[in-house]
């Protein structure tokens, strides 16, 4: 099984389309969430970032297996 670019750049796509739905909906609400992420501390930022990583290993076991 190769890599197929195609799907690489539909997900790349569709990551974009999801990062940028809160602030074209609510950009009031993505300026408080930013500046409460900018305030958090180095070790929160890793283990949210770790949780979010490990949701998206989950999922795409899930749906490719």
């Amino acid at each position: 099984m190769g890599l197929d670019w195609t799907d690489f750049f539909a997900a790349l796509a569709i990551v974009c389309i999801i990062e940028g739905i809160m602030p074209f909906l609510n950009p009031q609400g993505m300026k408080r969430l930013l500046a409460r992420i900018a305030a958090m501390e180095e070790r929160e930022l890793r283990l949210g970032g770790l949780f979010s990583m490990g949701v998206g290993l989950a999922i795409l076991f899930l749906v490719r297996s």
